[in-house]
């Protein structure tokens, strides 16, 4: 049969959303190993909106996670709170400063952040049944308070996040670009994308062997 992930995304864009180059490398990847996916998002808004072009935040300007999303998933997306963990295999979380902004408040509250409850009840079952989980960029941060203490992931080699996330009770390695951390046990694969990437091709590389390992974990 064929094997279905699940993709969680944070919005549109980097610096308030899902990280588009992330996501669709991961979709790319995907499709060529012939796997079924199905992204989702949640249906809140936005925590705020940047500029891309200045940097800047947008006063005043609101917007919503699941349509911004819809945009990077060609309108093939679904709200997170019907995402069931029974109808997929594998789930994967793309980078992107959405994700600590708007899956959680890391941005704002570092190590003493709180994730979003959607995301909690739509994650937990993935890891309650051993199904492999994996997480790129910046997403990483979200597993101690997600799966609990103990699991080994990576940012890369950024020491501030390495900290927050021992603090949490997470077990930080260090990782290059092209690579990424598998914890066996837990079933869980990180990989630093562009917590480090300089260029698409780097930041593929190591998504490219996310999806690999995830693969070879469904099997």
């Amino acid at each position: 049969m064929t094997k279905k992930v699940a993709v969680i995304l944070a919005g549109c864009g980097v610096q308030d959303g899902a990280e588009i180059y992330e996501t669709t490398l991961t979709l790319l990847r995907l499709d060529q190993r012939g796997i079924e996916y199905r992204c989702f998002a949640p249906d809140i808004t936005q925590r705020e909106v940047i500029d891309h072009c200045r940097g800047e935040a947008v006063e005043g300007e609101t917007r919503n996670v699941l349509v911004e999303a819809g945009r990077l998933a060609r309108g093939e997306i679904s709200p997170l709170a019907e995402l069931d963990a029974e109808a997929f295999d594998g789930l994967v979380l793309p980078g992107g400063f959405g994700v600590a902004k708007n899956l959680c408040d890391f941005a704002l509250a570092g190590s003493d952040m709180e994730v979003l409850a959607q995301l909690r009840d739509a994650v937990v079952p993935f890891h309650e049944a051993r199904k492999p989980i994996g997480l790129m960029c910046i997403a990483p941060v979200l597993v101690p308070k997600l799966l609990g203490s103990g699991i080994a992931v990576t940012v890369g080699n950024d020491p501030g996040v390495a900290g927050a996330i021992s603090s949490m009770g997470g077990l930080h390695r260090s990782c290059a670009v092209d690579d990424i951390v598998v914890d066996h046990e837990n079933r869980v694969v990180t990989t630093p994308a562009y917590m480090l990437a300089s260029r698409i091709s780097e930041a593929g590389e190591g998504i490219f062997k996310l999806v690999d390992k995830l693969d070879e974990l469904m099997a």
